[in-house]
């Protein structure tokens, strides 16, 4: 990360958000150095919960092996898997078997939902998240990622849009809430016009972030675009300091 980007961002955070939440970053190594390893889960462990603590300020880093989750598992790169019968686990179960969680209608659906998906290429034994105040110079994030409330986000939705002359700089796809803040910005870096994810909408993610946050993951390529432009944008106008106050 170029440090004098880095630090441009945050002045401008602070200048147009007051002391709004930082958000937190990710990105692939091989060896994650002096960034502490997430704990072994102890059964099933939601990376979204375990997030918390980066988002305080403590850089986490997560293998295959300390990942709780089969689902954070394929969306985060480590393997193509799915957990068995996961068809009728999205779906309506499998009576006397299987609770299923009726996130889509049917297993037909969900299978043509995964026909339509691939999996990352993870670029590294680990997936570290960092909160983008404490980022190096040796890192190289793939995304930004905001846990915020519904001001921040309308603020955020607006600059994504700024330069798009379609005004369709964000999408909010169905997925995991591991899969709206890595695996769908990890393909968006991909594209000409990357867009934002609006997203945590996953209703098993959902108690593991306050009742009135959302998230807004930013691929890189993009993110540089829009703090560029925060000064030129709606930041500056009285419209914008109205909805400050409050903050």
């Amino acid at each position: 990360m170029d440090i004098n980007f880095r630090n441009l961002f945050l002045a401008k955070w602070t200048r147009y958000f007051g002391e709004s939440e930082l958000p937190i970053t990710f990105f692939y190594v091989d060896d994650p150095g002096d960034v502490d390893r997430a704990n072994l889960p102890d059964g099933h462990s939601c990376i979204v919960r375990e997030l918390a603590i980066v988002r305080k300020g403590r850089p986490l880093a997560w293998n295959i092996q300390s990942l709780g989750c089969s689902g954070s598992k394929r969306y985060l790169g480590y393997t193509d898997k799915m957990k068995p019968d996961f068809e009728q686990f999205l779906s309506y179960g499998i009576p006397g078997k299987l609770e299923g969680e009726r996130y889509l209608q049917s297993p037909e659906i969900v299978k043509e939902y995964i026909s339509n998906t691939r999996c990352i290429p993870a670029k590294g034994r680990y997936i570290v998240f960092k909160r983008f105040d404490q980022l190096t110079p040796d890192d190289n994030p793939d995304a930004v990622i905001f846990f915020s409330k519904p001001d921040v986000i309308s603020a955020l939705f607006t600059l994504a849009n700024f330069d798009q002359p379609d005004g369709s700089g964000v999408i909010a796809p169905f997925g995991s809430g591991c899969g709206t803040i890595v695996y769908h910005p990890w393909f968006q870096n991909e594209q000409e016009h990357p867009k934002a994810i609006l997203g945590m909408f996953d209703i098993s993610a959902r108690p593991y972030v306050p009742k009135d946050t959302l998230t807004f993951s930013v691929p890189i390529s993009k993110f540089r675009a829009m703090v560029n432009n925060m000064d030129e944008s709606f930041l500056i106008t009285n419209s914008w300091n109205t909805v400050k106050r409050r903050l």
